[in-house]
C-alpha cells in the first residue's frame, strides 16, 4: 500500500513562491502516478499537477500552468511541487496522492474516473495580500 506525507506549506506573500515536496512510501516512484490535490475556501477539492515519472507524462490546471510545475525525484522517491507567483486565491489545503497503476494515467489525471488509491493528510498554503 502506498503512502505520502507532504511537506513545505506556509505563509507567504502575494507574488512569492513555496516547495512542497510529497515523500511515497510503500513502493517505488517509477510505478506510481502522484498528483497534488488543493481544496480552496472558493472551490471544491481540484487538482493542481499531475505526474507519471516513468512515461514523462505530466499535466497542470489551467490556473496553474506556468506557475506552478511538478517534477519527480526518484533517488529521494519524491514529487515537488514548485509553486510561483503565488495570488490569495492558491490558498488553501494542499494534498499528495498515489496510485501504482501507471497505466491508467488517464484515468486518474485526466478525467478523474476514480479516486486515487492513497492520499496525504495535507500541508496548508496561505498567501497574504
Amino acid at each position: 500500500q502506498l503512502q505520502v506525507v507532504e511537506s513545505g506549506g506556509g505563509l507567504v506573500q502575494s507574488g512569492g513562491s513555496l516547495r512542497l515536496s510529497c515523500a511515497l512510501s510503500g513502493g517505488r516512484l517509477e510505478n506510481s502516478v502522484i498528483a497534488w490535490f488543493r481544496q480552496t475556501p472558493r472551490k471544491a477539492r481540484e487538482a493542481v499537477a499531475c505526474i507519471a515519472p516513468s512515461t514523462g507524462s505530466t499535466i497542470s490546471l489551467d490556473s496553474a500552468k506556468g506557475r506552478f510545475t511538478i517534477s519527480g525525484d526518484s533517488a529521494k522517491n519524491t514529487v515537488d511541487l514548485e509553486m510561483n507567483s503565488l495570488i490569495p486565491d492558491d490558498t488553501g489545503v494542499y494534498y499528495c496522492a498515489a496510485d501504482p497503476n501507471v497505466r491508467e494515467f488517464f484515468k486518474l489525471c485526466i478525467i478523474s474516473e476514480r479516486p486515487f488509491q492513497s492520499r496525504g493528510q495535507g500541508t496548508q498554503v496561505t498567501v497574504s495580500t
